[in-house]
């Protein structure tokens, strides 16, 4: 496997990354239109979105994982499989705590006079930004790990 091979297959992780970043703005853009269309919900609208925001999450997911599994096994690039992988499970940390978010956001507009719904809310802000910076460490590690091959 060419050097070249190897420069593509990373510039496609990184515009996976990019679209896994859309797929989240439009994820939270699409709860938030969902919340304002309270107190009698557009739930059919919501789940649909988050149907389609699965199948996008998806379909990177395993592309992504495709490319773990080509880095290790085309080209023995095994520290860049690690880091994928690493951020693997942080990407589906972020999913989860975002959902967590998006049902602590409606139940503390269901009970505005709950202030334990703004701490929750509060806390699960900061696991997320924990987690982003979480993210962004094992990017800088690829990119690091990766430009040293050209």
């Amino acid at each position: 496997m060419s050097a070249t091979e190897l420069k593509k297959l990373i510039q496609r992780f990184y515009v996976l990354q990019a679209e896994r970043v859309e797929a989240y703005t439009l994820f939270e853009e699409g709860h938030e239109a969902y919340l304002r269309t309270g107190p009698h919900y557009d739930f059919l609208r919501y789940r649909q979105l988050v149907h389609e925001i699965a199948q996008a999450f998806g379909g990177i997911s395993r592309e992504v994982l495709d490319i773990k599994e080509r880095l290790h096994r085309d080209f023995d690039r095994v520290d860049l499989s690690e880091h994928i992988e690493k951020l693997q499970e942080k990407e589906k940390q972020k999913l989860e705590l975002t959902a967590k978010l998006q049902l602590a956001k409606q139940n503390a507009q269901e009970h505005p006079e709950d202030e334990g719904c703004q701490e929750k809310i509060q806390e699960i802000r900061q696991d997320i930004i924990r987690n982003k910076e979480a993210l962004s460490e094992i990017l800088q590690d690829f990119k690091y790990d990766s430009e040293e091959t050209e």
